[in-house]
């Protein structure tokens, strides 16, 4: 059957989908959470952090330099096509590695084409060859050659990581789920807008400013002054600090809450601020979505966080229903019954009710959280949070689901469709990656298609 649904598709996109898949894959184990000796990567000026923050391919080429400069290699490897095209990296990765296996020859100079045969031989004694032939290396294919390095450290990293403090602090890290979960949140919102730089890490990529200001420009138009900002890669540290300082800046004029905050506290990767900052602008732009289609009828009046509660329990009570909530951290909301109401009352048709739980158990309550977020992508709301969300009663995150909802049904009644501006665009990549992670990402198709 999916040989068939793919047979629809031209070849290049097949091609694509297999190849996301197959990093997907691959690159399951470069981080910290899989593989804690990675923090052997981190130099004495740095922080456990800081290599955390790093999108997987980074992580390959930080671990590929670590070796080659141990392996007396004086060159760094930058990308995964120009700078392995010789070969010559591989060579001394592989004799860094393996040094039982490989041979002088390899280190000599020869042809490039010879050195990659060499090296191929090499890397079928690790068994980590199927990837690649000797002629990708020598033409530089990017996606081959990491899939070769991926392959490679999954064999044979050699890291040992004997300082057991730093493994530890590692491992706590990767257990701050609330933070692993609101940068999920904020990477899928920011991708969803449709701007020309992809996300891959919120709390990496922000840092240099220049996606803020895309973001900015986005939400705001005109925002922005574009002639006072530098488009990456940015070499010189204070450009990076320019670029931040205007963020800050166009968030003081939309009134955000930035008290004794500076550029800087985004170049150095505060993420509580990082968060915070970002937390204001996708509610900032929430709230204009509203506003926008609330003018046909208000003239343009200010929407508030008290007119979605408002507007949320009024539509639960006029539909029958006798849920209401408090406000966006009622604890009755983890039960997951008022959402399911309200998602009834916008569209009479899209619950059933039999699937439905009362969301007196851990169990009950975890399904009606799946299924809320299943029922309001299938509206196609902009749905941005987890189950774990609803269940905790994460307030912010309550507030953009319950806005989400508020924006589908004005929308729907001024005669649209979903705003294209406010639904989801998310790329392949991150699409593959959902899926791959996150059992609750079933419907994500149907949200990027």
């Amino acid at each position: 059957m999916v040989f068939l649904f793919l047979s629809h598709f031209q070849p290049h996109l097949v091609l694509g989908l297999i190849s996301q898949i197959v990093k997907i894959q691959l690159l399951a184990d470069v981080n910290l959470k899989n593989t804690p000796e990675l923090v052997e990567l981190i130099d004495d000026n740095e922080e456990v952090e800081e290599l955390r923050n790093l999108a997987p391919e980074k992580v390959l080429l930080k671990w590929m330099n670590f070796h080659l400069k141990k392996a007396g290699y004086t060159k760094q490897v930058t990308n995964f096509s120009s700078d392995v095209k010789d070969g010559e990296a591989y060579a001394y990765l592989l004799t860094a590695l393996a040094p039982e296996l490989s041979t002088p020859d390899s280190l000599q100079d020869m042809d490039p084409k010879e050195r990659a045969n060499m090296v191929i031989e090499q890397a079928e004694k690790l068994e980590c060859s199927k990837y690649l032939t000797p002629s990708d290396i020598v033409e530089g294919s990017a996606n081959l050659n990491l899939a070769f390095v991926a392959e490679i450290f999954q064999h044979r990293n050699g890291l040992t990581a004997t300082d057991t403090t730093k493994v530890s602090y590692a491992e706590m890290m990767e257990d701050d789920d609330q933070t692993s979960r609101e940068e999920r949140c904020f990477r899928l919102w920011i991708n969803s807008l449709g701007i020309p730089t992809h996300c891959n890490n919120v709390f990496e990529d922000v840092r240099n400013g220049w996606i803020l200001l895309e973001v900015l420009d986005k939400v705001s138009p005109g925002s922005v002054n574009w002639k006072l900002a530098t488009k990456p890669p940015i070499k010189m540290p204070f450009r990076k600090v320019e670029n931040c300082n205007q963020v800050i800046q166009i968030g003081k004029d939309m009134h955000f809450s930035l008290v004794n905050v500076a550029g800087n506290d985004i170049v150095q990767g505060n993420k509580k601020l990082i968060i915070a900052y970002l937390w204001q602008l996708m509610r900032f732009s929430m709230l204009q979505l509203l506003r926008n289609l609330r003018s046909h009828s208000s003239e343009g009046k200010e929407i508030t966080d008290a007119d979605i509660l408002q507007w949320a329990n009024e539509k639960v009570k006029k539909s029958g229903k006798t849920s209401q909530m408090e406000s966006f951290k009622d604890k009755n909301l983890a039960t997951g019954v008022f959402f399911l109401e309200l998602l009834s009352a916008v569209e009479p048709r899209v619950v059933n009710w039999e699937v439905c739980r009362a969301g007196e158990t851990d169990e009950d309550k975890k399904m009606n959280a799946t299924y809320i977020i299943s029922v309001a992508r299938k509206l196609g709301c902009s749905i941005f949070l987890l189950p774990e969300d609803i269940m905790e009663v994460n307030q912010k995150m309550i507030l953009i689901l319950t806005a989400s909802i508020m924006y589908w049904s004005l929308h729907r009644k001024h005669g649209g469709g979903y705003h294209a501006y406010a639904a989801p665009t998310t790329a392949p990549e991150e699409h593959a990656e959902e899926v791959a992670d996150e059992d609750v990402a079933t419907d994500e198709t149907e949200e990027t298609s």
